[in-house]
């Protein structure tokens, strides 16, 4: 294969190659019927090496596809329909080019390739190919490394936008808790993870944070929904990626009250285990505060999102009404499940913790960060993936809640 690599890339002027380069790769739209199966993408293989890399991957029908461009770190994304992946981890480990290589779900009716390299990269070629004497497609696509400045060229002439990115909360606000007259209490629960964002692996069972945090979410959603005039919500219901900016306009689209946010993270230090609960804060309490923080603040990258920092005199703004009425109820709701957990869940020590988590910063709805324990830590691990453990946890989770309404609507809240 890598021969014919060679030979195909051999053919290519230098000024041929950067004009290609310069150019976004769109297929021609395909003949799916919108209601059609997933594609199945059913093998695949990585060939190259440190100057140029081919990627194959199999599927049972012709892909319709898009490839774009995204930096820091520099990212080639391959947008595809609903895919269903049957390709063994094997047949895509990152080399060659790139780094790391992920694929899965983005949201419904799409799937996401992202192939991070260290260096900048184009696509040479991108191209469906019909299997002979098969009834099966091949999508191949030829790439190549190049200069910081073509690189810039083809960000520059690429238009598309993230079309999961959610728009801008609407006028409608939404109402603190204790100050609304009529409706059920509402109360987000957000699975961390999913999709294409597997979050942290389990070191004996392997298992994937995505599938705890989900499993334990719908566990906390059926026990918040034994609570009275009380109706939970989950962000996601599946497995499927969603932008940190999604999980917080979710919640705040359905008149939310609280927002609680969920995983299960791993560490070097791996004697460390116990729950923890973290509430916003400009300041890490702690150095690993600061380390979870920053590792979840990753999620939309991994998916191959952009992000763009506010001005920093927006960030202060957004941070200081963050910080008031909404702050002081996400306080009191952390410290309700703290005292909750004492003598039946496993804390760590100086359990309410408080950090920068992107997945709180909702200025209008109390929101918390629930580290149910570490999935580095074997004794955590097993008990993280025990039904039978989810369940008590999730119950006095559901306690802990009805206990801070009951607070908060005492004093006026």
């Amino acid at each position: 294969m890598l021969r014919l690599l060679t030979k195909t890339l051999s053919r290519l002027a230098a000024g041929a190659l950067a004009a290609t380069l310069c150019l976004a790769v769109v297929t021609p739209a395909a003949a799916v019927s919108a209601s059609a199966a997933p594609l199945l993408a059913f093998g695949a293989r990585i060939a190259g090496d440190d100057a140029r890399t081919r990627l194959v991957i199999d599927f049972d029908r012709k892909p319709e596809f898009k490839v774009h461009y995204v930096a820091n770190p520099y990212r080639v994304l391959i947008d595809l329909p609903e895919t269903a992946f049957g390709i063994k981890a094997e047949e895509l480990e990152a080399r060659g080019i790139f780094s790391d290589i992920r694929y899965g779900s983005m949201a419904a009716g799409r799937s996401r390739i992202v192939l991070t390299a260290s260096r900048p990269v184009g696509v040479v070629l991108a191209e469906v190919q019909e299997e002979e004497g098969a009834a099966s497609y091949r999508l191949v696509i030829d790439t190549a490394i190049v200069t910081d400045q073509v690189f810039q060229g083809q960000m520059e002439k690429q238009s598309w936008q993230e079309a999961s990115a959610p728009a801008a909360g609407g006028d409608t606000p939404v109402m603190l808790p204790g100050s609304r007259a009529d409706g059920p209490f509402v109360i987000a629960v957000d699975a961390g993870h999913g999709g294409i964002d597997n979050g942290a692996r389990g070191g004996v069972t392997k298992t994937e944070e995505k599938n705890v945090t989900l499993a334990f979410a719908t566990a906390l959603a059926e026990e918040l929904n034994k609570l009275p005039d009380t109706r939970a919500i989950l962000t996601r219901d599946k497995d499927e990626f969603l932008s940190l900016s999604q999980r917080v306009q979710l919640a705040r689209g359905e008149g939310a009250n609280l927002l609680i946010s969920i995983h299960a993270d791993t560490l070097k230090q791996k004697d460390i285990r116990g729950a923890t609960v973290y509430t916003i804060s400009d300041k890490a309490s702690d150095s690993l505060a600061a380390s979870l923080a920053e590792r979840e603040n990753l999620s939309d990258q991994i998916a191959g999102i952009s992000f763009v920092d506010e001005p920093a005199e927006v960030a202060d703004i957004l941070l200081d009404l963050t910080r008031r009425e909404t702050q002081a109820f996400s306080i009191n709701l952390a410290q309700s499940v703290v005292s909750t957990f004492k003598n039946e869940v496993l804390l760590i020590n100086n359990p309410h913790r408080h950090a920068g988590f992107r997945v709180l910063t909702a200025p209008d709805v109390p929101s918390i960060l629930l580290e149910l324990g570490f999935m580095s830590n074997k004794d955590d691990e097993q008990l993280l993936i025990d039904p039978a453990w989810q369940k008590k946890v999730a119950g006095l989770v559901a306690k802990a809640v009805g206990e801070y309404r009951t607070t908060v609507v005492a004093n006026g809240g």
